[in-house]
């Protein structure tokens, strides 16, 4: 049986980037249940780090992971993880109050500009009149990121053990005794990080679950022969049809903006949600569509209200959620790793995350 202080369940970017905090204050190990780290959501993000993405409480999380990635300690990693895009959010008439909502909840908060979409995207069907600018989006290099963070866990003496899935827990008071397939391990504390199986894990170790559900998430990429430029902006639906991206020279990634329930599982795309992906493109652009090239889906979970869930559950001793992370847990991974290393080791939260309002994510909102 091994011993360390903590365990991480789930190896993806949740679990890599707080283990990385932690790595160096304490003895932890990571158990992912599957061959290699961050095969599911991590590995099948479309990558932008935006701010208005995920809405108000989500947002002060993205802006001030932003300096983060874009300048990280070089230690950590040489050079930004990020790199220019913008996002172009348009609509048509009738789509009023929903440009009105994005343009008032951030207000002071995001830089947004009311333009012309047809003064930016070449080929924008007749219609589409609405269009808010929202220039700070920016590209993430999320592999790079995600592997940065192993990294650092690793060299801070953290262990990561693959193909190990947690089978039960239990609490004697004091720490937890975990079963896995491959053996026994007992720490005094046990994070839960699991992303789509979070209640799951949380279920096996006879604490309540909080109502964690996966929604699947379907992305085609396909080949656009006519596109008019790589660097255009993020294009995104106000009314949350559809939203697509240059991906190199005559690529689009597309996604129908779908959120299918979904039990925790290997998401596979649907062929409805593809065609609709392809449909709803060819509503906004006039650009020749070519072939599909690929096509995969993803769980984004999310609590019931929607708000990342991080925090000791007050019910369970030793318990921690680092949970509900939707499809914004790339972009805030930095912050809310910060966060939740303070909450953890029972420090100050850092300079750099020091305006974060801890109660807006525990858990004892559910409770």
């Amino acid at each position: 049986m091994t011993h360390p202080d903590i365990v991480i369940i789930g190896g993806g970017m949740a679990g890599a980037s707080l283990g990385a905090k932690l790595a160096a204050h304490a003895k932890v190990m990571i158990l992912e249940m599957e061959d290699r780290a961050g095969y599911h959501a991590t590995g099948r993000s479309v990558a932008f780090w935006e701010e208005s993405y995920g809405g108000p409480i989500v947002q002060p999380l993205t802006t001030l992971s932003g300096p983060m990635l874009a300048t990280p300690d070089p230690d950590f990693h040489d050079g930004s993880f990020l790199s220019p895009r913008g996002t172009l959010h348009i609509g048509r008439a009738g789509d009023e109050p929903l440009r009105d909502t994005l343009l008032n909840s951030f207000a002071g908060r995001v830089e947004l500009q009311t333009v012309d979409p047809a003064d930016i995207v070449p080929g924008l069907r007749p219609g589409w009149t609405l269009g808010v600018m929202e220039a700070s989006c920016q590209d993430i290099n999320v592999a790079a990121l995600h592997q940065a963070y192993l990294r650092q866990f690793r060299r801070h003496g953290g262990e990561i053990r693959l193909a190990t899935r947690l089978e039960a827990a239990r609490s004697d008071g004091t720490g937890w005794l975990i079963e896995t397939r491959e053996g026994s391990v007992q720490c005094g504390l046990l994070i839960n990080a699991a992303g789509a199986w979070a209640d799951d894990v949380a279920i096996a170790c006879c604490v309540a679950p909080i109502g964690i559900t996966p929604l699947r998430r379907t992305v085609v990429q396909i080949s656009v022969p006519d596109l008019p430029s790589p660097d255009m902006p993020l294009i995104m639906d106000l009314a949350s049809r559809f939203y697509f991206k240059p991906e190199g020279r005559d690529r689009i990634w597309l996604t129908p903006h779908d959120e299918e329930p979904s039990p925790p599982c290997d998401a596979a795309p649907e062929e409805l949600a593809v065609a609709q992906a392809i449909a709803r493109f060819e509503e906004a652009v006039d650009w020749r569509v070519g072939k599909v090239e690929h096509k995969w889906a993803g769980l984004r979970s999310f609590a019931p209200d929607r708000t990342p869930v991080y925090g000791f559950d007050p019910s369970a001793p030793g318990f921690f959620w680092f949970a509900g992370q939707g499809g914004f847990g790339i972009q805030t991974a930095p912050a809310a790793a910060a966060l939740a290393a303070a909450l953890i080791t029972g420090t100050a939260l850092p300079p750099a995350v020091a305006s974060l309002d801890s109660q807006a994510y525990s858990p004892t909102r559910f409770r």
